[in-house]
């Protein structure tokens, strides 16, 4: 068969395979699958059974919407899942052995989470709700005029939303299953998180941070509760960010991931287990100089929620780690014993594994296919593929598979990745692209990347590379860009794209272009008004002035603190780094692409650089998406995700 190249319009032709949740007998195991359908424009799931006995794989659901989360009950039997039939997520129940699912919940903003009770007879979830509403109200639409609406906290927007109702707090709630009862467990006026429920049924794990004045407050404490009794006993209660809590089977020990502020939001994650038999807390990971969970960047998959980690009979616990651009299951125990469960140079995203620890479910995805559901013998590593939902796209189309990279810059040692055109030819000249992550703590690695197989489908070299301030490479390299923004991480990337024209001589160096998002844009905006190397630049969700940055963005007043480290009591260091003061001397034509419901990166930072640029007379042009956020180019609207490659690809085109 003759292969083709990649096209922009293949994000219709892949499918994200994610989330395998074994059953209670670890017999059979259910998963998501999840497509973007072109005639909707939408993106649609569903939930997928595999019994793992005989491998046949059978579709549970059907439809034109969105599930996730699927969780067996404690007899396996049911079970239970999130989906937006309804506009909203709402709890559904099904029948292992058929029927429709029905809804169990109907709340006004929708279902966030939820947990088996271990009887069976009893599911616990989180929502939101106005002060005095509780989940079983019945909620009638107001109508009337606008309102004012007043603001008293520095934490009041969220990405794509805007203003964040002031009135309304995450909740806790149960559904009775035999009647369908809903119910209230807590409805103080804060945030709470349902974190975890013991096996045998009587203690939660919740978060809830009562402090009156959370502005500068990055504390969800974690409480012990008592269903029964309420009473509570604090586990932790410390400034930092943790979650993913789990009881080991005999609910002794609780772990959780998690990091605190020793270098602020870049510090890295790591296990800890609390010990209830004598109220003693154990960092697991504190000897490994890596992040726990996976750091990976991709913007292929969808639904990706695994498990933080996942505990075995024998108290074995297994989790995922980012190291040198790979994502692998480790298994760690209560002695400090910790070792590698899968392979190098691959993507693990999503995992659980069996309680006698004889197998894993892994969800597995490498440069070169955007992944499968496979099972992995623990004590010999040995693998078998369960699906092929990708397997006849991969058969149709050509691939590029990146070539690993190393060098050194200022005693540093950078990793990266470089792409030859497709139907590459040995003695002709490309051009090339340079990709810039965002975060900037994340890291590019070993997975499936669809935006770099367009751009090599296209005729383009792709160089992408991991600077000072992504994941995966020690404490020491992630934190290296904070107060150093346009510093050593553009001297990183400038280096690795001397490097490869050093060695790489099909690479035309007059026809070099750079993109990059968030993080990225910032970087791409800065490189352009420090250098007139690139012939193209495209801009995306960027930051062009750290000044309005600090007010405007939903981050900005504690981002701009820990990145920077400077505040509105030294806007000459906001200035200096930012890109906009050095917008005189770019000469490369840029395109800047943004998402109008961006509150992360707000659009007026697009605005201020076109405006900006056009009144000095230079070449660029302002693309703006409407009804997108941040995430539009992983998570956005189809057609508007297709668009943006289009504005990229037609940008180089163009100018190179």
């Amino acid at each position: 068969m003759n292969k083709r190249v990649v096209t922009i319009e293949d994000l219709f032709e892949t499918k994200s395979v994610t989330n395998p949740v074994l059953a209670p007998n670890d017999q059979e195991a259910v998963f998501t699958v999840t497509e973007l359908n072109k005639k909707d424009n939408a993106y649609h799931s569903a939930i997928h059974h595999i019994d793992l006995q005989t491998g046949d794989v059978t579709r549970w659901t059907y439809g034109k919407h969105q599930v996730s989360a699927p969780k067996w009950s404690p007899d396996g039997k049911k079970l239970a899942f999130l989906s937006n039939r309804s506009e909203t997520n709402q709890l559904y129940i099904m029948q292992k052995a058929g029927g429709e699912a029905y809804a169990l919940t109907d709340c006004k903003k929708g279902i966030d989470s939820f947990e088996w009770s271990p009887c069976g007879k009893k599911i616990w979830f989180t929502g939101t709700l106005k002060t005095g509403e509780t989940f079983s109200t019945t909620v009638q639409k107001q109508k009337g005029f606008p309102q004012p609406v007043r603001v008293t906290k520095m934490k009041y927007k969220a990405d794509f939303i805007g203003v964040v109702p002031q009135d309304e707090y995450t909740q806790i709630g149960y559904v009775e299953l035999a009647t369908c009862t809903i119910c209230n467990f807590t409805m103080e006026p804060f945030d709470h998180s349902l974190e975890a429920v013991s096996h045998d049924g009587k203690k939660l794990v919740i978060g809830v941070n009562r402090n009156e004045q959370t502005d500068h407050d990055f504390s969800t404490p974690f409480v012990l509760l008592d269903v029964e009794t309420k009473k509570e006993t604090v586990i932790l209660d410390e400034q930092g960010f943790f979650g993913n809590v789990a009881f080991s089977k005999d609910d002794r020990y609780i772990a959780y991931t998690g990091y605190d502020m020793t270098f602020q939001n870049v510090t890295q994650a790591d296990i800890f287990v609390y010990d209830r038999a004598n109220d003693q807390t154990m960092n697991l990971t504190a000897g490994i100089d890596a992040p726990i969970g996976d750091e990976s960047i991709s913007d292929h998959l969808q639904q990706v929620i695994a498990p933080g980690v996942v505990w075995t009979d024998d108290e074995q616990l297994y989790f995922q780690l980012s190291s040198m651009g790979e994502v692998r299951l480790y298994a760690a125990t209560l002695d400090g014993a910790i070792y590698p469960a899968t392979g190098e140079e691959e993507h693990v995203y999503g995992y659980d594994v069996a309680g006698d620890a004889e197998f894993a479910l892994l969800t597995v995805s490498t440069m070169t296919n955007p992944g499968e559901l496979y099972r992995q013998t623990i004590a010999t590593g040995e693998r078998t593929k369960l699906t092929s939902f990708n397997e006849d796209w991969l058969k149709r189309v050509e691939l590029v598979k990146p070539e690993t990279i190393h060098y050194t810059n200022d005693f540093v040692n950078i990793q990266g990745w470089l792409m030859k055109p497709a139907n590459f030819t040995e003695g002709k000249t490309y051009p090339l692209v340079v990709e810039i992550h965002g975060g900037p703590h994340a890291m590019y690695g070993y997975t499936y990347f669809h935006e770099m197989q367009v751009l090599a489908a296209q005729g383009y070299g792709v160089l992408y590379v991991n600077p000072r301030g992504s994941h995966g490479y020690s404490q020491a390299f992630v934190d290296a860009v904070r107060g150093d923004y346009g510093g050593g991480g553009y001297e990183d990337i400038m280096v690795g794209l001397n490097e490869v024209l050093k060695t790489e001589n099909w690479i035309d160096e007059t026809r070099l272009g750079v993109t990059g998002g968030s993080y990225g844009g910032f970087m791409t905006n800065w490189i352009v008004g420090h250098t007139n190397r690139f012939k193209a630049a495209v801009t995306q969700r960027s930051i062009s002035n750290w000044i309005s940055f600090f007010g405007v963005s939903n981050i900005g007043y504690y981002f701009t603190d820990w990145h920077l480290k400077a505040g509105m009591t030294d806007v000459d260091t906001l200035w200096n780094q930012s890109p906009l003061k050095y917008a005189v001397n770019i000469e490369t034509p840029l395109l800047i692409l943004h998402a109008e419901r961006d509150f992360v990166c707000p659009i007026e930072q697009a605005e201020q650089l076109f405006i900006t640029l056009k009144d000095l007379g230079k070449e660029t042009e302002f693309v703006r998406f409407p009804e997108s956020d941040h995430n539009m180019s992983r998570t956005g609207k189809p057609n508007l995700r297709i668009a943006r490659l289009e504005e990229i690809t037609g940008w180089f085109k163009r100018y190179l």
